[in-house]
């Protein structure tokens, strides 16, 4: 269908109500025929959000590393954060665990 180009026309501005020619008015982001004035572009905040798509899997996996197991063990009722601000690899002088899958070694 065609249409009046409009050039000879004129057109209310739906803000503020004032006589423009059709072509200056402008149809802003909620749908309005605007004039110059009280044109506003659509603010960024209200355009949602572009969504990632999330990973599915790597693309060179490596396989995990087969480490041996290590215990901190203690004497009942001793914590690990002690008064005298020893760490638990000075503590471990004292007592070791070795461990394996079907068997397991303890040395006091």
């Amino acid at each position: 269908m065609a249409y009046a180009s409009g050039k000879y026309s004129y057109g209310l501005c739906d803000y503020c109500g004032r006589k423009y020619p059709y072509q200056v008015l402008k149809k802003n982001w909620r749908g309005f025929k605007v004039c110059p004035e009280d044109y506003e572009p659509k603010e960024p905040q209200l355009d949602p959000l572009k969504a990632k798509a999330d990973p599915v899997a790597l693309r060179q996996p490596r396989p995990d590393r087969k480490e041996p197991m290590e215990v901190f063990l203690r004497a009942p009722g001793d914590s690990v954060f002690s008064s005298n601000g020893m760490l638990p690899s000075e503590v471990a002088k004292n007592f070791s665990a070795i461990g394996g899958v079907g068997q397991v070694t303890v040395t006091t």
